[in-house]
């Protein structure tokens, strides 16, 4: 992989920065951490180089200074929403943070239920929380928020929240994901603080969009794709131009409450200490990127995943056709079509020689590797095997596991555990190598290749089954699919 994002210099940088900004104020910062803290996949498909785990590393080195604050909104509790990316519910992934956050050394203060109007489910995974010894506190729903201004900043408002008890200088507030209340949080602790004579700080960490590069940069609009749910778009910060003279890029929601924002911290504070939305921000990602081309290839590659995606959760039903369009919109403003993807070409064209579905995997090199629909093997697993392969420069003609090793498995799925499939899955074919590798030297051989896949293009001609889908996503393939099934049923 070509990297184009110098993470080293970006680490040092960050934790500089946020330094700075927590001694502008009273040793106190509320430091609102947007985006994933510790699994930022997007970043590092758009950045290579950027290292997933970047923010917990950064935290890890102010780990001294800071405490964390989880924030979940009653509203998704009720729900059950679910983050997308894992597939779990955002109250399990409160559990997974902590735990995760606690391994590697970082201290998690307590947890606040935002937004809080008495939901039963909210009570119930608070009593839960405490009863595993953890400090939970309740933020309420304020009548007219964000506009009511004088209600917000008073004692009915912000006043009404409970006041979160805090020990370190820095407090990361984070969340499972957006629209948790991670903002509100921050403010209506600095309400509290004030009120107790303590003048803390509030700042903004998000990744993108990127203040320092162009609006219509392919990072930035492979952001706006990521977020076409969320109605997301950049834009120029209209504030930070009028004050200096300066072009920034921010997102509507943040230029669009930041006269809210202007008028909390004035009756907070008497003035607020940001002319901008861009002044909140301590991102320093920008100042990072040691090659533009490579990062504005990833981030075209990128908006075209983003595109099959949409096209994949139209047909189940969790993406809307105005996605779909905004994302085309995006496309052609960064001048790419899907014929821009070279695996899609190239597993179409096996699917139309064969007459069955078929996979392509673009290599390190830039070598293109097939894989098809066999009686054994469907076509991801083919097509993995192939790879590898390739990768140990193995004749495609020997068999790294014998048809008679497979059989025993497909007999197994078939006739014991009620598949109707008999062909292997990624990680039936897999486990079916590793147990091959025991007497087979190309197997062995085969097998310390995988890490060669990592960062590696694919395309298959029809969805794939959420076992394959998992298993590419482990091991670090970039995938896309058509939006098509291998059959029709209505019920996969």
């Amino acid at each position: 992989m070509k990297i184009g994002f110098d993470n080293d210099k970006y680490l040092k940088m960050q934790s500089e920065h946020i330094r700075e900004r927590i001694n502008q104020f009273d040793n106190k910062l509320y430091l609102e951490f947007g985006g994933k803290l510790f699994d930022d996949y997007h970043a590092s498909r758009v950045l290579p180089g950027f290292a997933p785990d970047s923010k917990l590393r950064l935290l890890m080195q102010l780990s001294d200074q800071a405490e964390i604050v989880i924030v979940i909104s009653a509203g998704d509790i009720e729900k059950n929403k679910i983050r997308g990316d894992l597939g779990i519910t955002y109250d399990t992934d409160v559990l997974r943070l902590m735990e995760a956050f606690k391994e590697n050394g970082l201290f998690v203060g307590s947890v606040v239920i935002t937004q809080y109007s008495g939901q039963n489910s909210a009570n119930l995974f608070k009593s839960k929380l405490e009863h595993l010894g953890i400090k939970v506190y309740i933020h309420y729903c304020i009548e007219g928020y964000p506009s009511n201004i004088p209600l917000i900043v008073s004692d009915d408002g912000y006043g009404k929240n409970d006041y979160i008890e805090t020990s370190r200088p820095l407090v990361i507030i984070t969340a499972p994901g957006p629209g948790s209340g991670k903002m509100a949080t921050c403010l209506s602790q600095l309400y509290h603080e004030h009120k107790r004579g303590v003048r803390a700080g509030y700042a903004k960490f998000e990744t993108f969009p990127i203040w320092n590069i162009p609006l219509k940069h392919p990072v930035n609009l492979a952001y706006e794709a990521a977020t076409a749910d969320l109605n997301d778009v950049n834009m120029i910060d209209p504030f930070h131009l009028e004050t200096y003279g300066v072009t920034t890029v921010n997102y509507n929601r943040d230029v669009e409450i930041f006269p809210v924002l202007d008028a909390i911290f004035e009756k907070i504070y008497g003035e607020n200490p940001y002319k901008s939305p861009t002044d909140m921000g301590v991102n320093m990602v920008g100042n990072c990127i040691s090659d533009d081309e490579v990062c504005q290839n990833a981030s075209k590659q990128e908006i075209i995943r983003r595109y099959y995606d949409a096209l994949n959760g139209l047909s189940e039903g969790t993406h809307s056709e105005e996605e779909i369009f905004k994302i085309e919109l995006l496309m052609k403003q960064a001048h790419v079509t899907t014929d821009d993807r070279i695996v899609v070409s190239a597993a179409l064209k096996r699917a139309e020689e064969t007459g069955a579905p078929a996979a392509a995997i673009e290599l390190d090199d830039g070598t293109i590797i097939t894989g098809k629909t066999s009686n054994l093997l469907g076509a991801s697993a083919a097509l993995l095997l192939n790879a590898l392969k390739y990768l140990c420069k193995i004749n495609d003609e020997l068999h790294m596991i014998s048809p008679e090793a497979i059989e025993p498995i497909q007999t197994l799925k078939t006739k014991y555990l009620g598949s109707k499939n008999p062909r292997l899955h990624t990680d039936e074919v897999l486990l079916a190598l590793s147990i091959s590798a025991a007497s087979n030297s190309n197997a062995e051989l085969a097998l310390e290749q995988i890490p060669k896949l990592k960062g590696c293009q694919v395309h298959t001609t029809v969805r794939l089954s959420s076992v394959d889908t998992k298993m590419f996503k482990r091991l670090g393939i970039q995938l896309t699919t058509e939006s098509k099934d291998e059959n029709k049923r209505i019920y996969q």
